[in-house]
This record gives structure tokens, C-alpha cells and sequence, in this order.
């Protein structure tokens, strides 16, 4: 891409001139073998996906075998997701000052023993804390992923990262949910549910010990500095919103959660200030203004939000609805969502092969006909009728029509972002798509619990699964107003 194409031009692309972290301007040499240093970096981003579903289906027996509490068992689920949503950022900003595959090392290895911990837990109390340690570790090494990609690889070869990136997000979700029944059902060795995070480590010590071959030697810029009264304040707005929208559907939204979240866009509003007050000040704030104002980065970033949200919070919905509401088994659920999961990673990786003069119009119009697919699929399943060919049917076709929105807008999103600032841009845009999830799960999910509670008649979960994917289109409209808009950013 040249300085002077436009993300309407070419949407995805980003620019292709590179830099050193130490901002020397020097291009980095290519990998010299790129495909393997894709999967590995892949495949690190696959496992902090992974673990966020994989829990799901193990939870019941984790509350069987361990006799945790309500709160507790929703404390081994959500502790994970907090620790992993409000550091993001600053697992940015510390890769981007000690070298992205250093700290990209770190994390695997923090995660990889954090799981072994998860695995060897021998009580609810334990777990929860290795489950927030996991999170924590799955900071510091998702952000250095896009950074890596940004960093490494140019033009056409950035367009193909960028797209199995999105396959990636996608099967981790469909590849937990049946990877965690099926570990759970085979009982291997009377361990229960305890492969489903000890799975990790033969993955972790395979990536560490291929790191130190492929991951390329990028120096840190210590120049900048780690900005501690930003990183404070942002955490804990973070944490404050956070917490309540993971926690309070359990908690029957109590008064605490609606007060943290107004104490949450508070901290929002006091970290803009001190960040103006740390640039005033010739300082390094935690996110670069010209990031934020970078052409269609919120724009897009917000459309991602949505996308995600109603991805994660409608299949949270619908898997409750098969499993609860249809009686099927957890590996039997998981296989529901496979067509979905797997037509969303083809579309995100291929998406770039539909004729150009589509492209500008390819996010709005995904989005909006993936907003009417959703509520076609609560519309066939709203009387509790079982999966039949109808909604297997529908569910690939759907997959691809939502794939070929994702690619486009992390591209966008990333479009006009100099290489110098890969750091603070990914950490933005990741944990917005993470905020997506959270906040999806916890808005449509708590639509479709406030219509049904279990045990309940097929038709009554039905009709609640309804409700959410009128919802689900509703956000998916936004999104694609977002997506609409951002064609005229630059």
C-alpha cells in the first residue's frame, strides 16, 4: 500500500513501510520462514481463545468434583475473562517496551504453567486464582500477536495474516466447545475435567521451545515509558465495567454493579485527563492521541465490538437452548456450532478473492443479511423445534456471510495506523473486540435468562432464544451502519 491509497481503495490493507521498535525507521528483515512463524503465533492466540469456551462445558463437573458454590464456579468461568479484557492494553504497551517476542514468550510461558496449575487444582479457591493467573498470561501474549503480524509481514502476506487471524478467533470458540465435551466425556483416567486445561501444556512447551527458532529479534523501545497513573486508571475503569456485566446476571444485577459500572465510564472520563496531562507534560502516555484519532480505528473498532458481541452472546444463548432447552449432550452441542465457526474462519481467510469492486460494501452488507440470518435461526427453532436440516443448513452460509464482514474491518480498523504505533493500536482494537464479548455475553445472555429458567419446556427456551436473536439483529444492523460509515473515513 503506498502513501497515498485509502483504506476505501484497498480496505484491508495496512501500511507496508516497517520499523524497528526503536523507532529507528530501519525495515526488519522478512521471517525467513513465514508460514511457520504464522502458526506459531497463531496458535498462541488460538489457545487464550480456546480457554475462554472450554470451561463452559466443563463447569458442571467442576462444580460436582470440586462442591463449589454458584458464585464460585461463575468466579473459575469469569476470572479468566477479567484479567485477560482489562490488561490487554497494557500487555501492549509491555511488549512494545521489552520487545514484542520476548514478552510474547513470556506470556506462553506464564499461560502454559498457569494451566498445569489450572489442571492440578485441588480445591475452587485454587482454581479461581490460577484462573485469573491464566488471564493475566493471556495479556501479555495476545497483543504481541497483531503487533508480530504488523511488524513481520507486508501487503498481500499482511492481508493473508490478518485473515487466518480471524479463522483463528472463530474455531477457537466451535474447537472448545467440542474439544471441552469430548475431554469431559472420555473421563480419561478418572481425571475428569482436568484435560481440558492440561491440554494446554503440550501445546505451551511446543511453542516455547519453536519460539526460540522463528520468533524474529525485534528491540524493545524503553524510551517510552509504562505510564502508571494511565495504566491504574484505565484498569480499574476496565475492571469496574467489567466485573458488574461478567458477574451480575448471577448476582441478580445488585445495586454494587450498577454503581461500579457508573464509577466505570467515570475512571473512562479521569483517563483521557491524566493522559493529556502525561503528553502536556513531554511524557509517554499509555495510548498515543494520533492512535485514537487514526481514520476509522474507533469507527471500525466499534463495528468489530458489536460483531463480536452478538457472535459471542447469541452462541452463548443458543448453546444453553441445545443443551438445557433440547437435551443434547455437550460434544453433541459443540457439533451444532461447527458449519457456523467453520464457514466464518473460510470467509475471514478468503474473502479478499471476491471481486474487488465489492469490497467497499462487503462489511455493511454482511453484517446486515448476518443480523436477518440470526433471526431466521430464532425464528425456526422459537416453538422448541429440535436441529433439523433447516438450521444445520443455514448455520454455513451464515458462518461465511459473518466471516467476510470481520476481515474487512480489522483491516480498516488497522488501515491507517503508522507500524510505529502496532502496539498501542492492537492493544485498542483487541480489547474492544474482548469488551465485545463480554459485553454480549452479558447483554443478550441476560435477555435470553430473563425469558426462561431451567429446567423449562423446549418451546418456552425457544421463545427466549427469540428475543435474543431479535436483539443479536438489532446489534448487527448497528454494526453495519458503523461499517457503512467507516468506508467514508481518511
Amino acid at each position: 500500500m503506498t502513501a497515498t491509497e485509502t483504506p476505501q481503495s484497498i480496505p484491508t490493507t495496512v501500511p507496508t513501510t516497517t520499523v524497528h521498535q526503536n523507532g529507528s525507521g530501519a525495515a526488519p528483515p522478512p521471517p525467513a520462514r513465514p508460514g511457520l512463524l504464522l502458526g506459531l503465533l497463531l496458535t498462541g492466540q488460538f489457545m487464550a481463545v480456546l480457554d475462554v469456551f472450554i470451561v463452559n462445558v466443563a463447569a458442571p463437573v467442576i462444580r460436582t468434583d470440586l462442591h463449589t458454590s454458584g458464585s464460585a464456579l461463575q468466579l473459575v468461568i469469569a476470572g479468566y475473562t477479567v484479567a485477560y479484557a482489562v490488561l490487554l492494553i497494557t500487555g501492549a504497551r509491555l511488549g512494545e517496551r521489552h520487545g514484542f517476542s520476548r514478552v510474547f514468550q513470556l506470556g506462553v510461558a506464564g499461560f502454559t504453567l498457569s494451566s498445569l496449575a489450572c489442571g492440578l487444582a485441588p480445591d475452587s479457591g485454587a482454581l479461581i486464582g490460577f484462573r485469573v493467573l491464566q488471564g493475566i498470561c493471556a495479556a501479555l501474549m495476545v497483543p504481541q500477536v497483531i503487533s508480530l503480524i504488523q511488524r513481520t509481514f507486508s501487503g498481500a502476506a499482511r492481508i493473508r495474516a490478518l485473515g487466518a487471524y480471524t479463522a483463528v478467533l472463530a474455531g477457537g470458540g466451535a474447537v472448545g466447545q467440542v474439544l471441552g465435551g469430548a475431554l469431559v466425556s472420555a473421563d480419561l483416567f478418572g481425571s475428569g475435567w482436568r484435560p481440558v486445561f492440561l491440554v494446554n501444556v503440550p501445546i505451551g512447551t511446543a511453542l516455547l521451545l519453536a519460539g526460540r527458532r522463528l520468533l524474529p529479534v525485534l528491540p524493545g523501545n524503553r524510551e517510552r515509558g509504562l505510564d502508571l497513573p494511565g495504566l491504574l486508571v484505565l484498569a480499574a475503569g476496565l475492571g469496574l465495567l467489567v466485573v458488574p456485566l461478567v458477574l451480575g446476571h448471577e448476582e441478580h444485577w445488585p445495586l454494587w454493579g450498577w454503581l461500579a459500572l457508573g464509577a466505570g465510564v467515570l475512571m473512562f472520563g479521569l483517563f483521557g485527563l491524566v493522559e493529556r496531562r502525561v503528553a502536556a507534560r513531554g511524557g509517554s502516555p499509555l495510548i498515543r492521541g494520533r492512535v485514537l484519532r487514526a481514520p476509522g480505528l474507533l469507527t471500525a473498532g466499534g463495528g468489530l465490538l458489536l460483531t463480536m458481541g452478538s457472535f459471542g452472546g447469541f452462541m452463548f444463548a443458543m448453546a444453553l437452548h441445545v443443551q438445557a432447552g433440547l437435551g443434547l449432550s455437550p460434544l453433541r452441542a459443540g457439533l451444532v456450532f461447527l458449519p457456523m465457526t467453520v464457514g466464518f474462519g473460510l470467509s475471514g481467510m478468503h474473502w479478499q478473492r471476491l471481486p474487488k469492486r465489492f469490497h467497499p460494501v462487503l462489511p455493511a452488507v454482511a453484517l446486515a443479511v448476518s443480523g436477518l440470518g440470526y433471526l431466521g435461526v430464532g425464528l425456526m427453532l422459537r416453538e422448541g423445534e429440535r436441529i433439523g436440516v433447516g438450521v444445520e443448513a443455514l448455520m454455513l452460509p451464515l458462518g461465511l456471510i459473518a466471516g467476510s464482514a470481520y476481515g474487512p474491518l480489522m483491516g480498516r480498523a488497522l488501515a491507517r495506523v503508522a507500524p510505529a504505533d502496532a502496539a498501542d493500536a492492537s492493544g485498542v482494537v483487541i480489547t474492544m473486540i474482548q469488551l465485545g464479548s463480554v459485553v454480549g455475553v452479558a447483554v443478550l445472555g441476560t435477555l435470553f435468562l430473563s425469558g426462561v429458567s431451567y429446567p423449562a419446556a423446549a418451546a418456552v427456551s425457544g421463545r427466549s432464544l427469540f428475543a435474543t436473536a431479535v436483539g443479536t439483529c438489532v446489534a448487527l444492523l448497528a454494526a453495519a451502519v458503523l461499517a457503512a460509515r467507516v468506508r467514508r473515513v481518511g
